[in-house]
């Protein structure tokens, strides 16, 4: 019995040494091969864009192997700075290491990279035929075309509405799914696991996909307008609202659960009794939240023929009409001005 956690720490320890040596693998991989990039591209081809040949990052994994191998044991593992920190958070003498450094020359490394590779030039910001541009369009913005006021409103109003089904119809879709994306209700048999994880799985692949991209899908499938753009904001709405449902089921009291499970209540009791008094409030608060996002996105979803004022602006925007797109923006503004407002009131109350 007492050799029982001596062991338990001995293969603790040993797999934080794994996994730290592993994090200094990735880390030296990948400052070779970036270190090489930058160095060979950037001053001896003038190259602004990293390209990447298939034996290059097999011969930067080599060199992070062997560096990570002979570091993993001295003050120069940024790995086990990042295991230590997270295994003992209060210990602030993890910072005073040279793997404090090294972490700091890694970010700064990826800094250099990110403006080499989003070819930031303040020389063509600054520029004369910039500067003129951008002059141009801000006076045409300045003073808004009033004429079209009425198409701005209705497409607004539109927009609005577009988002406001599409919220609707996710919440009862995302209630009913979030109870079978709860870990905690979905662990006790094989099968309601299996359940769990094809719909954890569904979610985050829905998720992943930008709004944007389903509103393109969904122009094809239905053709371009509003209803291929409430489409869009509805996939992706039952996608998010799943997600933080369940993860509030997640952190409920397991007390209430308990002891109506012990007094032989039915698993549906059991959720509508013990489950859902406890996530009302933050219900309410995710969708009014989700709302707020969804009349935003509506606007964006627009400009890919997703309807409402978005598909508005593209049309001005595309025959370079900045007086009507500066009446279109003074449009939005004030609706995302209103909706948050509204929100941010509504959820004060629900606290």
């Amino acid at each position: 019995m007492t050799e029982q956690p001596f062991e338990q720490a001995r293969v603790h320890g040993y797999k934080a040494s794994i996994k730290a040596w592993f994090i200094d693998v990735i880390l030296w991989s990948y400052t070779a091969l970036i270190g090489y990039k930058l160095g060979y591209q950037t001053w001896y081809l003038q190259s602004r864009h990293l390209d990447f040949y298939w034996h290059e990052p097999l011969y930067a994994l080599g060199i992070g192997v062997v560096l990570a191998s002979v570091l993993s044991y001295s003050t120069c593992s940024v790995g086990k700075a990042i295991s230590g920190l997270i295994l003992f958070p209060e210990d602030r003498s993890i910072f005073r290491s040279a793997s404090v450094r090294l972490g700091v020359f890694f970010i700064a490394l990826t800094f250099i990279a990110g403006l080499h590779v989003s070819q930031v030039s303040m020389r063509e910001f600054f520029s004369d035929s910039g500067l003129a541009g951008a002059q141009r369009i801000f006076s045409a913005l300045l003073t808004p075309n009033f004429a079209i006021f009425e198409d701005a409103l209705f497409a607004a109003i539109e927009t609005v509405y577009m988002a406001f089904i599409a919220t609707s119809l996710a919440i009862p879709v995302a209630f009913v799914l979030a109870f079978f994306a709860a870990r905690n209700l979905m662990k006790q048999s094989a099968l309601s696991f299996a359940i769990y994880c094809v719909i954890r799985f569904m979610m985050n692949l829905t998720r992943s996909i930008e709004p944007l991209v389903w509103a393109i899908i969904f122009s094809v499938w239905v053709g371009i307008g509003p209803f291929s753009g409430m489409l869009a904001l509805f996939l992706h709405s039952v996608a998010s609202l799943t997600k933080l449902y369940s993860e509030q089921i997640e952190s409920i009291s397991d007390g209430p659960v308990e002891a109506m499970t012990a007094t032989g209540a039915h698993p549906i009791q059991v959720i509508w009794y013990g489950v859902v008094p406890q996530i009302v409030l933050p219900y309410l608060s995710y969708t009014i939240y989700r709302w707020d996002i969804n009349v935003r996105m509506a606007t964006v979803i627009g400009l890919v023929g997703g309807g409402g004022i978005g598909t508005l602006l593209m049309q001005y925007q595309g025959l370079a009409r900045w007086n009507e797109v500066g009446m279109l923006v003074i449009v939005i503004a004030v609706i995302v001005w209103l909706m948050d407002y509204a929100s941010a009131k509504i959820r004060a109350h629900l606290k």
